[in-house]
Formats: C-alpha cells, sequence, structure tokens
C-alpha cells in the first residue's frame, strides 16, 4: 500500500538540434515504458529550450522536459536504462517527492486581478494591527526605564 503512494519526478534535456516532433516522441516513449513497468505518470511536461549552466557533451542548450510519475520505484532503473542508452538524452535526474506536485493555478488576467484585491483588504486589515504593535513596542519600552529610573 506505501509503495504505490511514492512520487518521482523525473527531469531529462534532450538535445537542443531534434525537431520538435522528435522531442514528442521521446516524452510519449518514455511515458509508455514508465507504464509498462509499472509506473503510473502523473504529469508530463515540456518545459521548452534552455541555456545549461555548462557544456555537456558539446550542447550550450537543452530541451528540457519534466515527467511526474509514481509507483513502488521498480520502474525508475528501466527509464533511467532507456535514457541512459538514447543518444538524444544528455542528462537525467529522478527525485523522489514528498507528496503529489501542487497542480498549478490557471493564469487569467482576471484572476490575478481578484488576488491583488484580496491582498490590498489584507493590508488595509493589517493596518490597524501594526498600530497597535507600535502602542505595544512603545509601552514595552517604557517599563523598563521607568524600571531603570526607580533604581
Amino acid at each position: 500500500m506505501l509503495d504505490s503512494s511514492i512520487y518521482y519526478e523525473t527531469m531529462y534535456i534532450l538535445r537542443p538540434d531534434i525537431a520538435e516532433e522528435e522531442v514528442t516522441k521521446h516524452i510519449e516513449k518514455y511515458n509508455k515504458t514508465l507504464e509498462n513497468n509499472g509506473g503510473k505518470v502523473l504529469d508530463s511536461q515540456m518545459r521548452g529550450k534552455r541555456r545549461l549552466a555548462y557544456p555537456i557533451a558539446k550542447h550550450r542548450e537543452g530541451i528540457y522536459v519534466q515527467l511526474s510519475h509514481q509507483g513502488d520505484g521498480q520502474h525508475i532503473a528501466k527509464i533511467e536504462k532507456a535514457m541512459r542508452l538514447s543518444e538524444d538524452v544528455i542528462r537525467y535526474l529522478t527525485i523522489k517527492q514528498e507528496g503529489p506536485l501542487p497542480t498549478p493555478k490557471p493564469s487569467n488576467k482576471n484572476a490575478s486581478s481578484s488576488d491583488n484585491k484580496e491582498t490590498s483588504k489584507t493590508i488595509s486589515e493589517s493596518e490597524p494591527n501594526s498600530n497597535v504593535e507600535k502602542d505595544i513596542e512603545k509601552v514595552e519600552t517604557k517599563n523598563p526605564a521607568s524600571v531603570s529610573e526607580e533604581n
């Protein structure tokens, strides 16, 4: 029971010079490999072409793909072996997650404006509290001074 609730995230980098159709084929290939070996694909996203921090196999850029999956851990060795044997994958890394990744919120202009309204409400609501905190600080600073004057 506990084994099936372990979440993993695999990030792999593909060569930058391959076509977009090839990238899609690789994503489908690794998703199928994962499912055939007992894993469950939760999310698979192509993050796009990005500059690498250092050259890898004479490449300065790479196509990043993020794969979130769930399983007992036996499927990881098989998918990593397939990536290791592929000439198009220049790096890969699998990490264990504490829980499922949060689902991203839809980015709408209306949603961001409502968030700004909520933020302004919380700021206006917190202003009276900040005045109270300042008054408390003033009281606290007066007490030690009056104690020192008495001594």
